[in-house]
């Protein structure tokens, strides 16, 4: 204990402390660089500092409290049975949770308090709500949430939040203060305050009346003696219930899905929450929602190319700093790469399966069979026998990965999907497969030099996409495994995520996926939501993004020789892809992945 750093001390009490709040035993807390967030009982914070300097030292302790709070006051199974599939909606839906149980800690603890202003003070940093200028630019969710926190806390709006919150104030207060009051009343109870949610968002016109009230017949199967067992089994242990946010506390795991209604319902946990934080400024909301009334003639336009880019793994940064990447993203999956290796041995053998040689023997021509030469010499009258190898079904093939790196994907998502398609691109490799590893994001946040120049050319209306593209080549599919194995640690390097435009990223993968000879061409894409940029859809009808993705998605399945699925990782792309998989848990992608893959080849 004598060489223990203060650091060292200062995280061994907050794990302590972490435990305490939550009643849980097994809560582990850990420093990173990136984004705060928690996955079950494991907490990454950000790094105080050598010399703990108060300010960081609270927002430590904030964020920890937080996720503490959640685990001990929130059942996501109750949060997510009736939560609204509107976009705006879900963001005010989960955005009020998250008040409701650090309101729980910050009235319970008043040394919580402080703590918990530091990391809301951290999350505020960088809210589109700091830099609204009109109310139409003020992002409803957070100026919901920090008006019910001063309702519920007596707190007041952070100075720096004060100006946006004031412009739709009246609005709010207008249409919801009675329904404040009786947040407030069913501040212990979390399935009542749900309802309560419910009715102010129909009072705030963000969703439909009739969707205010949660039906009885839900009600009593929650309550009654009619709930399934599986249900039963979550109620019984709701206060232990794993926590899964994607968005405003990211990543947190979440191991729920038992019953098929969860497993229906949970793929949408976290979309709208408020962002996740980032060193380089808030990550997008996330929406995940139907798409149906997709206008015929919707034209999709992007503002300039000029500022786009596709570059290969290796030269987004020097050798020492690959080599060094790929190091700390072996180190952090010891444990998982074993359990893909594995599945992907079982991948193996039924691809060679598919590819081993088979003979027709006693042919008059062919290939002499040197097994049978015995029989010429004990009957020398016979003729020589000859075997003919038969046709193999089993089709050239080329396989694409196309990964996701956008900021949602930070952490364990995307350390786990840069080691299965490691892990896969070896196996395949070995079976003749050829694979290829792309990547898709943007260079900047919130627009970079697109912007600057649609702000330099008078801000035109409806400019279409409004980013600066960044596509990724990891490992192309010509290139052996070996030569490429570095360049997937480039995932994870300290603000390369950003936000993603998936559409284009598909179309791109596809182009050089048709630029292939093999007979069979398969496009994996693994993806977290649906494609989210702040600058394009600040300036464009809603849905842009997704409605291009769509129109993408719907022509390469039915126009295009390419197979295509789609593996989501915590958000249904099965209302996008025919042929997808959703799991809930990232440490099952590798096995996914290989079981996807299997059955396409198993196709005739």
């Amino acid at each position: 204990m004598s060489d223990e750093s203060p650091a060292d001390r200062f995280k061994s009490v907050l794990a302590g402390a972490s435990r305490a709040i939550a009643h849980e035993k097994e809560i582990e807390v850990n420093w990173t660089a990136d984004a705060p967030s928690a996955t079950g009982g494991t907490f990454r914070l950000p790094m105080p500092g050598r010399s703990l300097p108060r300010e960081a030292a609270m927002q430590a302790r904030g964020f920890a409290d937080s996720f503490a709070l959640r685990l001990r006051h929130h059942d996501d199974r109750i949060h997510i049975r009736h939560a609204p599939s509107e976009p705006a909606a879900r963001a005010c839906y989960d955005a009020v949770e998250m008040v409701r149980y650090e309101a729980l800690g910050s009235n319970a603890y008043p040394g919580m308090r402080g703590n918990l202003d530091a990391a809301l003070l951290a999350r505020m940093g960088s809210d589109p709500i700091t830099r609204a200028e009109t109310p139409e630019t003020v992002p409803v969710q957070a100026a919901l949430a920090l008006l019910l926190r001063e309702r519920l806390t007596g707190q007041p709006v952070p100075q720096i939040a004060r100006a946006g919150v004031d412009m739709v104030r009246d609005w709010i207060e207008e249409k919801a203060s009675a329904d404040f009051e009786a947040l407030a009343a069913s501040l212990q109870d979390q399935r009542a305050f749900q309802s309560r949610s419910l009715e102010m968002l129909a009072h705030l016109e963000l969703t439909r009346a009739e969707d205010a009230e949660l039906p009885p017949d839900d009600a009593e199967e929650m309550d009654g003696e009619e709930q399934t067992e599986e249900e039963q089994d979550g109620d019984e242990s709701g206060q232990d219930q794993q926590p899964s946010e994607m968005a405003a506390e990211p990543s947190q795991g979440e191991d729920e899905g038992e019953s098929e209604a969860e497993g229906e319902t949970s793929d949408d946990m976290q979309e709208g929450q408020e962002g996740e934080d980032g060193d380089e400024g808030m990550l997008p909301v996330r929406p995940n929602r139907p798409w149906t009334d997709i206008p015929e003639g919707f034209d999709y336009k992007i503002f300039t190319e000029a500022f786009d880019e596709v570059t290969a793994a290796a030269d987004l940064c020097d050798e020492e700093e690959l080599t060094r990447l790929r190091a700390y993203l072996d180190a952090q999956l010891k444990g998982l790469q074993g359990i893909v290796t594995r599945l992907a041995n079982r991948l193996q053998r039924r691809l060679m399966a598919q590819q081993n040689r088979s003979w027709d023997f006693d042919q008059e021509e062919g290939l002499l069979d040197a097994a049978r030469l015995a029989r010429v010499v004990v009957s020398p009258g016979q003729s020589l026998s000859y075997k003919v190898e038969r046709d193999v079904e089993f089709k050239d093939t080329v396989v694409t990965l196309l990964l996701d790196n956008s900021g949602s994907m930070r952490g364990r998502p995307i350390s786990i999907a840069a080691i299965s398609a490691d892990v896969l691109a070896r196996t395949l490799e070995r079976c003749g497969v050829k694979v290829e590893i792309l990547g898709f994001t943007t260079r900047a946040w919130k627009g970079g030099l697109s912007r600057d120049a649609w702000l330099a050319n008078g801000k035109p209306s409806h400019p279409g996409r409004l980013n600066d593209l960044r596509h990724i080549i990891y490992k192309k599919a010509d290139e052996p495994w070996r030569r490429a194995r570095k360049n997937l640690g480039l995932m994870m390097r300290e603000g390369l995520l950003k936000e993603n435009i998936d559409g284009e990223a598909l179309l791109w993968a596809h182009s050089r996926l048709l630029a292939r000879p093999e007979d069979r061409r398969v496009l994996m894409v693994i993806s977290d939501g649906a494609p989210v940029d702040d600058s394009t859809l600040s300036v464009n009808s809603a849905g842009y993004l997704e409605a291009h993705l769509r129109k993408v998605i719907e022509w390469i399945e039915t126009k295009s020789p390419i197979q295509l699925v789609a593996i989501g990782i915590g958000h249904d792309v099965t209302r996008y892809y025919r042929r997808a998989v959703t799991i809930m848990d990232v440490e099952q992608l590798g096995g996914t992945m290989i079981e996807q893959l299997a059955g396409l080849f198993e196709e005739e």
